[in-house]
C-alpha cells in the first residue's frame, strides 16, 4: 500500500489557491484525498472521476458512477482535480 500521510513539513498546511480554486459546471474531475481539510465522503471514491453536475455555496456535487449506478456526492472544491 502507498503512503497517504502529507511529508513532515507540509502538515497542516493548505495552499490557499487549491482552497479557492474555480471549477465550472460540467467538468471532468478526480477525486483526490487533501488531508488538511475533513474529508465528507466515502473512502472508496478516492481516485474515482466524475462530472460536475453543480454548485452548493463553495462546494460541488460531483456525479460519479459506483457499482453500475450514477450517485451524486457533495465534495469541497478542494479534494478535486480538474481533467484534461
Amino acid at each position: 500500500m502507498a503512503r497517504r500521510a502529507k511529508k513532515i513539513r507540509d502538515k497542516g498546511k493548505l495552499k490557499l489557491s487549491s482552497y479557492f480554486k474555480i471549477i465550472e459546471d460540467g467538468e471532468r474531475v478526480a477525486i483526490v484525498d487533501e488531508r488538511g481539510i475533513r474529508m465528507s465522503f466515502p473512502q472508496r471514491l478516492r481516485g474515482m472521476s466524475g462530472k460536475v453536475v453543480k454548485s452548493r455555496g463553495r462546494f460541488k456535487e460531483v456525479e460519479i458512477k459506483d457499482g453500475g449506478k450514477l450517485k451524486t456526492f457533495i465534495i469541497h472544491p478542494a479534494h478535486l482535480k480538474v481533467l484534461g
